[in-house]
């Protein structure tokens, strides 16, 4: 690795992201969830990409709770003529521990999808799907004739053996077809924004906002410099990639974006500065019923019958903290973590606690990194204060932290810094919780690679999402279009 004359100060910085943690926020060493396990990558409707949970830092919004759950990987936005959506027969879910407990059931939003032809296609048989004349201007009412396929969703919440309906029948953004389909896609967009009082809610298509040389790592960490180093000043710029390549530009993802009043969340709905539980954990997941029945249809002049699904849900997969799946869990273990709650989380404890991706790093780059007996990772990644209570695998978000305006946050986190190596820290950003902004790829390298990979500023190079983000709700930039998109490439 590169020689240094600032390791104490990265050292120090590392040291920086672990205080907090004894502080009561456990962060995490991996990245993005994209097809990650052998038997959700054959199902990319449950299959969660992403999720992020932080407090607003929209105007106005500070003590609203924003979490942001990403399914469907790698959605080419050409993908027509049956473009992506959300599945009916999964329940989406984001749960949230309020006590402390590991036990991530004590609030639970729901999402439930059902999807309609109407229109044109429903009317007169016209056409293919997203073929629209006149051009798709509403969701619904006038200018939505164009949409031949309308979905909405309704919107649970679980709490204390309770049920209640927050909305139903709300309308979801369909995919950014193109310029001729939908003349104006962010206003098309927006009327998927649904402000219900207490909570606002989103579901559509997005831009993917995770930015990775995803290609790289998984060719054996084969990145773009060798060995990945950043320069400081290259490691201090939030605007440019130095080296690396975004494979993820020009894909695009589907979106269930929720915001609520911290009072809601927490275990006496107290304000943020006087809860007794100031730190939340939470965690994203997909669901299938045990059963689905398929009808046979061989005749011509025979209704057709959907497949129908029944009994009762069981969890597909979970998305916490990033990239633990990829980059901690073992393949033999993976489709085992998936279905499992994060509270039983003990049975996986060996995976963290002597890492996997740090033997690769150390076998691929030569340079010593702390791969055995890492109960520091254990401690981190597990507990809301080291050895306490149970381990259980969650995004901890502590509310007592103010957010950072969009403006001023800095990708690294607890370990930013500016050009000249002066440290910056941004207390908003992951581990605490997660924003669309965090590098978590560039600090999991650094964290799971041990003191060698934080003195050296080892990254994949990619520093920056190639579509701007947005300091108002749903926070995710408008997707890539059908027509005009386009993947940046080397």
């Amino acid at each position: 690795m590169r020689p240094i004359t600032l390791l104490t100060r990265s050292l120090a910085m590392l040291a920086v992201a672990f205080a907090v943690a004894t502080a009561g926020i456990a962060p995490s060493a991996e990245a993005a969830s994209h097809r990650e396990a052998p038997l959700i990558a054959m199902d990319p409707y449950a299959d969660i990409t992403d999720f992020f949970a932080f407090r607003s830092y929209e105007d106005g919004q500070e003590e609203n709770v924003v979490f942001i759950m990403n399914v469907v990987p790698n959605e080419e936005p050409s993908a027509g003529p049956n473009y992506y959506g959300f599945d009916p027969s999964v329940s989406y879910r984001i749960n949230v521990d309020n006590d402390q407990d590991g036990l991530a059931h004590d609030v639970v939003f729901e999402f439930i999808f059902e999807t309609e032809l109407t229109g044109i296609v429903r009317d007169a048989g016209l056409f293919l799907g997203f073929v629209a004349l006149p051009p798709i201007t509403a969701l619904d009412g006038p200018g939505s004739e164009g949409l031949g396929l309308r979905q909405t969703y309704t919107l649970l919440m679980h709490r204390r053996g309770k049920t209640t309906q927050l909305a139903t029948g709300v309308p979801v953004a369909p995919p950014n077809v193109g310029p001729r389909t939908m003349p104006d896609y962010e206003a098309l967009a927006a009327q998927a924004v649904v402000d219900k009082g207490i909570i606002r809610s989103f579901a559509g298509q997005r831009q993917d906002p995770f930015y990775i040389d995803l290609g790289g790592v998984f060719d054996t960490l084969n990145l773009r410099r060798d060995p990945p180093l950043l320069t400081t000043a290259e490691d201090a710029d939030d605007t440019t990639n130095p080296f690396g390549t975004d494979m993820l530009s020009g894909f695009n993802v589907h979106t269930i974006a929720l915001e609520v009043p911290a009072r809601l969340l927490t275990r006496d709905k107290s304000l943020i500065n006087e809860t007794s539980f100031p730190v939340l954990g939470s965690f994203a997941s997909t669901s299938r019923s045990t059963t689905r029945v398929l009808s046979q249809n061989a005749r011509p002049n025979q209704t057709y019958t959907p497949p129908k699904h029944n009994g009762r849900y069981i969890q597909v997969q979970r998305l916490a903290n990033p990239l633990i799946n990829e980059a901690v869990i073992g393949t033999a273990d993976k489709d085992k973590w998936n279905a499992a709650d994060p509270v039983f989380e003990f049975a996986f404890e060996d995976y963290y606690r002597n890492p996997r991706l740090a033997l690769a790093l150390e076998l691929v780059y030569g340079v010593p990194a702390d791969k055995a007996n890492r109960q520091d990772l254990v401690d981190l990644l597990l507990y809301y204060q080291p050895g306490v209570g149970r381990p259980s695998e969650l995004l901890r978000l502590d509310l007592r932290v103010p957010p950072t305006p969009l403006d001023d946050q800095q990708r690294m986190g607890p370990l930013a810094h500016d050009a000249a190596g002066n440290s910056t820290p941004d207390a908003a950003a992951w581990p605490n919780g997660r924003r669309p902004i965090d590098d978590v790829t560039d600090i999991a390298v650094r964290v799971i690679g041990g003191s060698n990979y934080v003195a050296g500023l080892a990254g994949d190079g990619v520093n920056v999402d190639d579509a701007a983000l947005t300091d108002s709700f749903p926070f995710l930039a408008t997707p890539a279009d059908g027509r005009n998109r386009f993947h940046a490439n080397p």
